[in-house]
C-alpha cells in the first residue's frame, strides 16, 4: 500500500489565524476523506500562512498574495493527488457572476 498525502498548515497564533487553518484543514478532510493521510496544523508566529502538500508548498500567504479561495485550494490539491476526480460544483463556473 503507498502512502497516502499528507498536507500541512502552518498558521500564526499572534495573527489569531487558526480558525482560519483550522476550517480549511475541515474542508479538505471532507472533501478528500480517505485520500488523505493526514492534515496536520502547526502553530507559528511572524505572520505565517503555507500549506505544504507532502513536502511541496503550494500556497504561502505572502508568496501568494493573500489566502486561498476554498475552491482554488481544493482544485490544487485535486491536482496534485488526483487529477482526473470531478471536484462537483467545485469545478463548475458560476455563469451568473
Amino acid at each position: 500500500m503507498t502512502e497516502r498525502p499528507r498536507i500541512s498548515i502552518a498558521y500564526c497564533t499572534q495573527c489569531n489565524w487558526m480558525l482560519r487553518a483550522g476550517w480549511m484543514a475541515q474542508e479538505l478532510l471532507s472533501t478528500f476523506s480517505t485520500d488523505l493521510g493526514q492534515v496536520t496544523l502547526i502553530p507559528g508566529t511572524g505572520g505565517i500562512f503555507a500549506i505544504h502538500l507532502d513536502d511541496v508548498l503550494i500556497w504561502e500567504r505572502k508568496r501568494d498574495g493573500g489566502f486561498p479561495d476554498i475552491r482554488v485550494l481544493k482544485q490544487m490539491v485535486r491536482d496534485h493527488i488526483d487529477p482526473d476526480r470531478d471536484l462537483g460544483h467545485v469545478d463548475r463556473v458560476n455563469l451568473e457572476q
